[in-house]
């Protein structure tokens, strides 16, 4: 059962009967808004920050605020360790005008629903989470840390979501990121890198082993629709099966929030275009796409082992552009010759 509370401090809260203890997600700081509108365009963007890679989230929201003339309001969830690090680092005359909202995710909301491994990275599964996250909000994008956008953040938002569909995602095979792949690159991912085909349970689904799977690293959601199907129980429902059966396959092709979505949004999503997920930048040292590629993309995703922030990442430069140097010096870009606290 989850409940929203509302008063004077917009604090938000998702009860939850664990243990009977209340669980729940606190809205605990907020900027006032810019002294000027852009314009009266309203785009909400939810974004995860971990203290380790908190210069991701930075280059992120730079990089999106910097790119459109729209009104955006970033609501970046976090823990306790993070917060002030995150407020002292966006106060930077670079980032003064980014709106953003600072909410608190409290990880007990996953207990029984995840392994003792993955208890390690809570914020992963903030995403399934997003009706109470913003309550309030009709339409929402999601983004991972890792990402670098280099179009109007309005146009994605703008994505059309089929009636009865509560999200688009980008699929795997898409034609368009295809063609611009470098040849010997990589593959392409579907369901049968996910699942373990073996298993009853997710034999008695009908999913197709060859269908195209999606990237759950970017995606937009109807969050009127997402409660109306009740998606997150949808989700949490299929993480307690997965804790019970171990339904998904030993070599996992891609991130650990993908399985539960893939079967609650199987062959019910809409698609967003491919040029607004560019991905894979992160699974090699190599260069995966031609440089007139990664320049046209919308939207860039490091998604993999290799983080634009580190030694051996490709495409580096491009998201040191949108870097802003953290005032406090915990973070540090890596670079192979030498390390530095402030793009080059």
């Amino acid at each position: 059962m989850l409940r929203v509370f509302s008063d004077r401090s917009m604090s938000v809260y998702l009860a939850a009967t664990l243990h009977a203890s209340p669980v729940g997600f606190q809205r605990i700081d907020f900027l006032p808004e810019a002294p000027e509108e852009k314009n009266n365009a309203e785009v909400p963007v939810v974004i995860t920050a971990v203290e380790s890679r908190l210069g991701g989230v930075i280059a992120a929201i730079n990089s999106i605020s910097s790119n459109t003339q729209s009104s955006v309001t970033f609501y970046i969830v976090t823990m306790n360790d993070t917060k002030e690090h995150l407020r002292t680092w966006l106060m930077d005359s670079k980032l003064k005008n980014v709106k953003y909202k600072i909410l608190d995710f409290d990880p007990r909301v996953l207990e029984g629903k995840i392994r003792v491994d993955e208890r390690l990275k809570p914020l992963t599964f903030a995403r399934f989470y997003l009706p109470d996250l913003v309550p309030g909000v009709d339409k929402v994008i999601y983004l991972d840390d890792d990402i670098i956008v280099q179009g109007d953040i309005l146009e994605l938002y703008k994505t059309p979501i089929k009636v009865g569909f509560a999200a688009a995602f980008s699929e795997d095979c898409d034609s368009v990121t295809s063609k611009y792949l470098v040849r010997g690159a990589g593959s392409q991912y579907n369901y049968i890198g996910y699942f373990d085909y073996k298993k009853e349970t997710i034999r008695k689904l009908g999913m197709k082993a060859s269908t195209c799977s999606f990237n759950p690293g970017v995606f937009v959601a109807n969050l009127t629709e997402w409660k109306r199907q009740n998606i997150t129980r949808q989700i949490e429902k299929w993480m307690e099966l997965d804790i019970a059966e171990e339904l998904y396959s030993k070599t996992l092709a891609g991130s650990i929030t993908a399985p539960p979505l893939l079967i609650v949004f199987y062959k019910g999503h809409s698609s967003i275009d491919p040029m607004w997920h560019v991905r894979h930048l992160g699974s090699s040292t190599g260069k995966r796409y031609s440089f007139q590629f990664v320049n046209a993309a919308r939207l860039l995703h490091w998604n993999g082992h290799f983080k634009p922030w580190g030694r051996a990442a490709s495409y580096s430069e491009i998201w040191e552009k949108w870097y802003v140097p953290d005032p406090t010096g915990k973070f540090s870009i890596i670079r192979r010759h030498t390390e530095t606290d402030g793009a080059k």
